[in-house]
């Protein structure tokens, strides 16, 4: 109940002090606005250069596992071609 009446004081309070100082309240806002602006656009600028640095290190590491598949794969090649040599020596 105390927390209820309290809170009743401090809504008509705030309201009392924003009508008395609403010029002082824009001017608050005012400034506030803009450093607001600033910091969001700082990070929203952090927030996309570490997910550009992501991308490009995942796409490094598809490219480096891509090249090692194709390596494995020329080597099985090689490998079918000398075990198709060493048959066609044994047939023969």
């Amino acid at each position: 109940m105390q927390v209820l009446i309290g809170g009743a004081v401090a809504a008509v309070l705030g309201l009392i002090g924003l009508i008395i100082w609403w010029k002082e309240f824009l001017m608050l806002l005012m400034g506030g606005i803009p450093i607001a602006l600033l910091l969001g656009g700082a990070l929203a600028i952090y927030v996309g250069y570490d997910e550009m640095k992501d991308q490009m290190k995942e796409k490094k590491e598809k490219e480096r596992t891509d090249k090692d598949k194709s390596d494995e794969l020329a080597k099985t090649r090689e490998e079918l071609a000398k075990l198709k040599a060493e048959l066609e020596k044994s047939k023969e």
